[in-house]
């Protein structure tokens, strides 16, 4: 018998529904919440976070502060700023964690994979040539080498650091 320990996950496995939606509830807390609620940068009108179950290191997410699942709700200058706010992900990956690529894009509605429909966001996956291993390939298992925090912890200095 195979086993594949994940004890993060009993956190998310456990967790009672509530309905809260982590796009509209982990900006309102405290900055000093935000490394562990995973926001690295907050925007104008829209906030960068790091994806709690990610499918590569260094998976970010781009959220509007705004509640909705339809990106032609978005005004003009949320939509420039989530763009914006992808772009300054994109670069701040690339100086700390050196991908060789980048899948962006969002997922909206069920149908099209979206975990969270209720609320729409950017994914940006960092990639490398041959990131995806065995594991996932037979096993349907992601092996992520470097915990959350730890990525944080490089990503966050980096984000505040540079000017918009």
């Amino acid at each position: 018998m195979k086993q594949l320990w994940a004890p993060w996950r009993i956190e998310y496995i456990l967790s009672p529904e509530k309905g809260e939606c982590i796009f509209c509830e982990y900006p309102k807390k405290n900055k000093n919440d935000d490394r562990q609620n995973l926001v690295l940068y907050r925007g104008s009108t829209c906030f960068v976070m790091m994806n709690k179950y990610p499918y590569n290191g260094g998976h970010l997410l781009v959220a509007p502060y705004k509640h909705t699942s339809h990106i032609e709700e978005l005004k003009d200058d949320e939509l420039c700023d989530m763009f914006r706010l992808t772009r300054l992900s994109i670069s701040c990956l690339s100086k700390v964690m050196r991908p060789e690529g980048f899948n962006t894009g969002f997922n909206m509605g069920r149908a099209a994979g979206a975990g969270i429909e209720e609320h729409l966001h950017m994914h940006i996956v960092p990639r490398w040539t041959g990131d995806s291993s065995f594991m996932a390939v037979l096993d349907e298992v992601r092996v992520i080498p470097e915990h959350l925090l730890a990525a944080y912890d490089k990503l966050h200095p980096v984000f505040n650091g540079l000017p918009l």
